[in-house]
């Protein structure tokens, strides 16, 4: 009882990037910029592939719940970011807050790693299996697997937060972060930490390490498929659409590899937020932008809605 009554008074501080004040500001509007340009694309990419019914096949589905998965997971990480940014982390946050804004970030962060190896499935069947495609991927199994990456996700992230805020918290509570990460919340920990250290590392491994693996299998045999494709128009689109989704992958998985998948005993507080950053804010923005510039019926979807758009706006008028 004691420990309960304990725990809802801790409040957590956000340690501040810079003790200048210019250098804060100018962070909060890179942070801003950036947050803002991934509203915006990943917004457009969905409501593109919504719109447009020449883009309702299983690979633009998954790109669709990318982009909503993006959102949720941008704003669970940046609007408390920018405040804490602008009020060089003089505002705390609770107990219950610091554990949900953790639950929420493990979630989506999983799902999102998880669907990156749904789409490299998506893209390995699309190659190998052309004439069989449709029958392979229907719509039912396309939701299916979407849905099962959000339920494992939320599994994974219920009991990893459960068990690291069932831990005693005494002392300084200052997180050298600038959102509520595991690893820096497990360092203000006072207890045994070994069971919640071993859990970081499972769930590290199942939503890492796994897919990964799927990942580089499933290209090594789409690689193996496009060479064999005889038009070389048909292998560039080829090419270029795995390519964008490598590209992803890549920036996705080496950045919170760097994190996750090294002992908790040789976390580095300052490179760890630095590279956060990366996953946080840059990959969300980089996702549509690469996957729009590299595809060439998404570019062309996203121009026909805005056309429409802009001729329906000047009929009105």
């Amino acid at each position: 009882m004691g420990h309960e009554n304990q725990t809802r008074e801790i409040q957590f501080h956000f340690h501040p990037f810079s003790p200048i004040l210019e250098v804060q500001m100018f962070i909060f509007v890179l942070f801003l910029l950036l947050y803002i340009g991934s509203l915006l694309g990943n917004a457009t990419i969905s409501l593109t592939v919504w719109a447009e019914r020449s883009l309702h096949i299983p690979m633009y589905f998954f790109l669709a719940n990318l982009a909503v998965l993006e959102i949720f997971y941008s704003s669970t990480v940046a609007p408390l970011a920018l405040v804490n940014l602008v009020t060089m982390g003089r505002i705390p946050i609770s107990f219950a807050g610091c554990g949900t804004q953790m639950f929420f970030f493990v979630f989506l962060g999983s799902a999102d790693c998880i669907l990156l190896g749904i789409m490299a499935y998506d893209r390995f069947v699309a190659i190998r299996e052309p004439l069989r495609y449709t029958l392979i991927m229907r719509r039912q199994l396309c939701a299916q697997l979407a849905l099962g990456a959000l339920v494992l996700g939320f599994i994974l992230a219920l009991q990893l937060t459960v068990l690291i805020f069932h831990l005693p918290f005494c002392g300084h509570n200052r997180i050298t972060h600038f959102y509520c990460d595991v690893l820096p919340i497990l360092r203000l920990a006072c207890g045994d930490t070994r069971m919640q250290e071993a859990m970081i590392f499972i769930v590290s491994v199942i939503i890492l390490t796994i897919p990964f693996s799927l990942i580089s299998i499933s290209y090594v045999f789409i690689i193996a498929a496009i060479l064999k494709i005889r038009s070389v128009e048909g292998r560039n689109k080829a090419f270029s659409t795995c390519s964008s989704h490598l590209t992803v992958v890549l920036l996705q998985y080496g950045c919170c590899s760097l994190i996750y998948l090294r002992p908790s005993s040789s976390y580095n507080p300052e490179m760890g937020r630095v590279v956060s950053v990366v996953y946080t804010f840059v990959t969300p923005v980089l996702n549509p932008l690469i996957y729009s510039m590299r595809n060439k019926e998404l570019k062309d979807a996203l121009n026909k809605v805005i056309v429409i758009n802009t001729f329906t706006k000047l009929s009105k008028n």
